[in-house]
């Protein structure tokens, strides 16, 4: 799979789990936040969060689950790239980091992807 068809299918988890977050009340701030230090999939805000989301898209579970792939630098680097958004746009909201892992067997041909929200993840 080339690098251009690896970001698509990113993009396409990504919407996927940004329409899973809105039917779960929450409004989108940002897509794909990039700073030098990292990008954020998705920042998302409730009454209560403002939620840092990495999505996670994979067939199967076979090698691990997807959330396994956030690895201590992943999250280091999450953790980082929040701190600069935050400093640029301050909040009142409790920060939260969450993954969302999207199980998508016949890839963008599923018709119903298995979504499971990892909320305070980290």
């Amino acid at each position: 799979m080339s690098g251009q068809d690896s970001r698509l299918k990113g993009r396409w988890g990504e919407e996927i789990a940004a329409g899973y977050l809105r039917r779960k009340g929450f409004s989108i701030a940002a897509a794909n936040w990039r700073s030098r230090f990292g990008e954020i999939d998705l920042i998302v805000r409730d009454h209560t969060y403002l939620c840092f989301v990495e999505v996670k898209l994979r067939k199967s579970a076979a090698y691990g689950s997807a959330a396994a792939f956030v690895d201590r630098r992943k999250q280091e680097k999450l953790r980082t790239t929040a701190m600069l958004y935050l400093s640029r746009h301050p909040t009142a909201l409790q920060p939260r980091f969450d993954v969302i892992e999207i199980y998508a067997p016949q890839g963008e041909k599923t018709a119903e992807p298995e979504i499971i929200h990892l909320e305070n993840a980290f």
